[in-house]
């Protein structure tokens, strides 16, 4: 292999096992893009205004101002109702791309390490690079809203 293309260029194995490790227990930011805050009021059936009110924080990180999805007082998602996801067919895109982030991406030892957290890492499913050469480049495309963006202060 090229040492200028990426380990994953021959694919991965990942299949959800619907564990909620990724959605629940630990607390976590899950960063909406505008494209995000849009998919949601559609599917909520409620202005955006009242999504970022209602479902979203305002975070503080590396000296930016960035809105996530609010937690539940035990550190579940917001959107973690009876079992499930309530917002599933529109859940964000960090949602819907893991685990094809560009943390676990960087070299086979990253991905490797996700395994002893997400149960469907190197199982199920077969995604070849092109696919999440796709799933990296639409988190490039869809940056975090900033809170100045949502006029929430």
């Amino acid at each position: 292999m090229n040492g200028d293309e990426p380990f994953y260029r021959s694919g991965l194995r990942f299949s959800c096992t619907r564990c909620s490790l990724c959605c629940r227990f630990d607390s976590g930011y899950v960063w909406l893009s505008a494209h995000d805050l849009a998919y949601l009021a559609t599917g909520l059936e409620i202005p955006e205004p009242d999504v970022i009110r209602r479902y979203c924080s305002v975070v503080q990180i590396g000296g930016l101002r960035q809105v996530s999805l609010a937690e539940q007082a035990n550190m579940d998602c917001v959107f973690w109702v009876d079992g499930a996801c309530s917002v599933y067919e529109f859940r964000p895109l960090q949602c819907r791309s893991f685990p094809f982030w560009a943390p676990f991406l960087g070299n086979r030892e990253e991905w490797e390490s996700l395994e002893s957290m997400c149960p469907g890492v190197n199982v199920g499913a077969f995604h070849d690079g092109s696919e999440i050469a796709r799933w990296l480049a639409a988190r490039r495309r869809e940056p975090p809203l900033s809170a100045d963006e949502v006029g929430r202060a």
